[in-house]
C-alpha cells in the first residue's frame, strides 16, 4: 500500500526558494491573479473586467503630470491631537504610526506642474493615509493650493480619495468643508476653473463639500461616491436600494457627473477640458 501514499519531500529553510511578497495583485472585481508588473503598466485596471484598483497619490501624479514638472509645496505641515482623542489607540500614536507607513504628513499632496505643457496647481488625495479621512492639515493644505491658483491664475484640479471627515479632530475637521468651499469661490470671480476628480472611494465631508463643487465634475468607473454609506442608508430608509446605488454610472446618470473616464484616458481629458478654458478664459493663460 506503501505505493498509492504520496511522498513529500522535505526541502531545507536554507535550500527553499519562496516567491517574494507583493509579486501578485488579486483583483477585487474578478478575482483574477495578476502579475504586478503587468499591472503596473496598466496603471492597476485590470485587463479582464476593467476594474479601477485603488492607487496612490504617487501614481496618480506620475501618469498625470508631465515628466519633471510636478513641485510639492505645503508638505511640512502636519496634524496636532487638539482633542487629546483616544480610541482603542490614541490619535498621537496613530497619526504618528501612518506618517512612518506611508512616508506622508497627511492624506493629500499639493503642488504645481504641467499637464500637456499646461500649467496647474493640483492636490492629490491618498487613500493610504487614515482612509484619506480629511482632517485640519487636509483642509489647509486644500486651500493653500487653491490660494496659489487664485494667485497664480492657474486653473485648480482636487483629486478626491477619501472616507471624509476626520474624526479624531471632531468640529475642526467639519469646519474644513466651509474653509475649502470659500476658497473656491474665490476661483470663480476670477474666471480660474477648477476640476473635481473623484475616484473610489469619495465619501461623507469631501463629498459634501470640494468634492462636488467643480466647474467639471470627473469620476472614475465604478467608484463609490456618495455621503453617508449604503448600508447606512438602508438601515436608515428600511428599504433595498437600486442596483449600483452610489457608484459613479449611477450617480452620473442623475445629473451629479459630467462625465466617467477611464484611468488610461484621464491625463489627456484633463488637458482637452483646460485647453477648452484657456480659450474661454485669458486669465487661465497665466
Amino acid at each position: 500500500m506503501d505505493w498509492f501514499k504520496r511522498k513529500r519531500s522535505v526541502i531545507a529553510p536554507q535550500d527553499r526558494k519562496d516567491v517574494p511578497d507583493g509579486l501578485w495583485i488579486k483583483c477585487n472585481g474578478c478575482g483574477e491573479i495578476i502579475y504586478k508588473k503587468e499591472l503596473e503598466k496598466k496603471l492597476y485596471v485590470c485587463s479582464n473586467c476593467n476594474t479601477h484598483l485603488r492607487i496612490g497619490s504617487d501614481v496618480y501624479i506620475s501618469f498625470l503630470f508631465d515628466e519633471g514638472t510636478f513641485k510639492e509645496f505645503a508638505k511640512e505641515v502636519k496634524s496636532a491631537d487638539p482633542l487629546n482623542f483616544k480610541d482603542v489607540k490614541s490619535y498621537k500614536d496613530k497619526y504618528a504610526a501612518t506618517v512612518k507607513k506611508t512616508g506622508f504628513n497627511d492624506a493629500v499632496v499639493c503642488g504645481t506642474g504641467k499637464i500637456e505643457k499646461q500649467n496647474v496647481v493640483m492636490a492629490v488625495m491618498d487613500f493610504r493615509f487614515m482612509g484619506g479621512s480629511m482632517g485640519s492639515v487636509v483642509g489647509e493644505k486644500i486651500a493653500r493650493a487653491i490660494d496659489v491658483a487664485y494667485k497664480k491664475g492657474w486653473p485648480m484640479i482636487i483629486l478626491s480619495a477619501s472616507g471624509g471627515a476626520r474624526m479624531h479632530e471632531g468640529v475642526l475637521s467639519l469646519m474644513q468643508l466651509a474653509k475649502t468651499s470659500s476658497r473656491l469661490a474665490r476661483l470663480a470671480t476670477k474666471n480660474i476653473p477648477y476640476i473635481s476628480v473623484l475616484t473610489n472611494p469619495t465619501t461623507g465631508g469631501t463629498t459634501a463639500s470640494y468634492a462636488m463643487l467643480g466647474d467639471v465634475n470627473i469620476a472614475e468607473p465604478d467608484a463609490l461616491i456618495g455621503f453617508a454609506g449604503p448600508r447606512v442608508i438602508k438601515q436608515t430608509i428600511g428599504q433595498d436600494l437600486p442596483p449600483g446605488f452610489q457608484r459613479s454610472e449611477f450617480v452620473r446618470d442623475h445629473g451629479f457627473l459630467d462625465m466617467i473616464v477611464h484611468r488610461h484616458e484621464l491625463k489627456q481629458r484633463i488637458a482637452n477640458i483646460l485647453d477648452f478654458f484657456k480659450h474661454k478664459n485669458p486669465v487661465a493663460k497665466a
